[in-house]
């Protein structure tokens, strides 16, 4: 079978949406860092829907982080993929915005070098909530990527340590200002990775550290949409309606939301015009993310993988486990978050979470929960514990991450790289999780 191509594009089926033009002619304008699954369902897709509507040079340059699977597997097909919905009528369509991927150790500097192009307005980010390097206070100096980033800056091999390089060599050129997106699930993720930013600027140079702060803007942004893992499933799917192979097809849910604050250092993509919501204050909306959606995922993939299920839908048809997350929206999250619509969100979510099209696995949400729980469950139960309110069953969710983790209760609980210290400090917390129990 051919691999998909741009001399492919003009055969493949009428039931395939193809772009509506031609991706080999169109300039780079983004820089975006971790070209993983969810980029390119996501915010690759709101930018070729950007293009189709009101044109201009916003190509996306990708960088994979650590391997060079994606990269490679765009880099065989002229950069297209394609976007397969998962609806109660699949949806199929060939994204061409993304036009070039690059795999950071394979040459670090060259891709600090595409920040200094003319061309780049934008530089995006979905690299994980550990991909920041971030402890408690800001930038994690002791974190290995860092002192290595410190120590060779025109090698950097952590995201922070790329885009201070890329910023370098933009201020040496004389270019134009910057937005910088972080696209990830951390509270404040905008001014949080400016801070970072500004942290490692100043330990190199302190005069970078003042343009940075002077020409580039970090708005805070909310991101959503169900994205599962491609597996050989959907990858057959995709391959028998193109009748050519893709080994870069993705696949996602029909609902996305993106939200970004109006904080702009220079030209963005018509993304206003194609239903991503500009606007002035992005908490609401992440707080309704973070607390509702992301909460109520880690609640059924823990609890749901201790009774041998595998799928978010499996987990949400299960009565018991339905029921549970049911009463902790109801009396735990919306009365943490009473100025929020939570129980309409909650109604949406439940739905999405239900699609009998998603195979969503609750093992890829069950990774990285000391970086995911700390912005999803352990504010809300800090902050409903200041103020009086119902604890036990987010404490419940805690101690379910702890079981699939392994990790016994007590020490974990005293274990400052897990857990914020007014949480380890506090009794009643404490025996929230200790107490919890599937």
């Amino acid at each position: 079978m051919n691999r998909l191509s741009h001399t492919l594009l003009a055969a493949l089926p009428a039931a395939v949406r193809r772009p509506a033009y031609r991706p080999e002619t169109l300039a780079p304008g983004i820089l975006h860092l971790g070209i993983g699954a969810f980029h390119r369902a996501h915010q690759a897709v709101y930018t070729e829907d950007a293009i189709e509507a009101a044109g201009g040079g916003w190509g996306i340059v990708g960088v994979s982080m650590r391997q060079a699977t994606v990269a490679d597997a765009l880099a065989g097909q002229d950069c297209l993929y394609t976007v397969e919905t998962r609806d109660a009528v699949p949806g199929y369509r060939v994204i061409g915005c993304v036009r070039r991927a690059m795999t950071l150790p394979h040459d670090p500097a060259a891709v600090a070098a595409v920040l200094a192009e003319p061309g780049i307005h934008a530089v995006t980010l979905t690299v994980t909530e550990k991909g920041y390097c971030l402890g408690p206070d800001g930038l994690d100096l002791a974190h290995p990527d860092i002192i290595h980033d410190l120590a060779h800056p025109d090698r950097p091999r952590s995201a922070v340590g790329v885009l201070v390089a890329g910023l370098a060599r933009r201020r040496k050129a004389g270019g134009a200002p910057v937005t910088v997106i972080s696209c990830d699930n951390l509270t404040g993720n905008g001014p949080r990775l400016a801070a970072a930013a500004a942290a490692l600027a100043e330990r190199l140079d302190p005069a970078l550290a003042r343009w940075i702060a002077a020409d580039a803007a970090f708005p805070e942004t909310m991101v959503d949409s169900i994205v599962p893992a491609s597996d050989e499933a959907s990858r057959a799917r995709v391959d028998a309606i193109l009748g050519a192979a893709d080994h870069a097809s993705v696949q996602r849910e029909s609902f996305a939301q993106w939200v970004i604050e109006d904080r702009f250092a220079g030209p963005r993509p018509a993304w206003d015009k194609v239903g991503v919501e500009i606007v002035a204050a992005v908490a609401p909306y992440r707080r309704l993310k973070l607390h509702v959606l992301n909460a109520g995922h880690s609640a059924l993939a823990y609890l749901g993988l201790a009774r041998g299920l595998d799928y978010v839908r499996q987990a949400i048809a299960d009565a018991d486990l339905a029921g549970f997350v049911d009463a902790m929206m109801a009396e735990e999250v919306g009365p943490g978050l009473a100025d929020l619509p939570v129980a309409a969100y909650w109604r949406t979510t439940r739905r999405r979470f239900a699609n009998p099209a998603i195979d969503h696995r609750l093992d890829q949400i069950a990774q990285d929960g000391p970086f995911k729980l700390a912005q999803r469950v352990f504010p809300l139960m800090i902050a409903n514990r200041r103020a009086g309110l119902p604890i036990a069953r987010l404490g419940t969710v805690v101690r379910a991450w702890l079981d699939f983790a392994g990790k016994p209760p007590a020490p974990a609980l005293a274990d400052p790289g897990l857990f914020p210290e007014e949480f380890r400090a506090d009794p009643v917390l404490r025996a929230a999780v200790a107490g919890g129990a599937p």
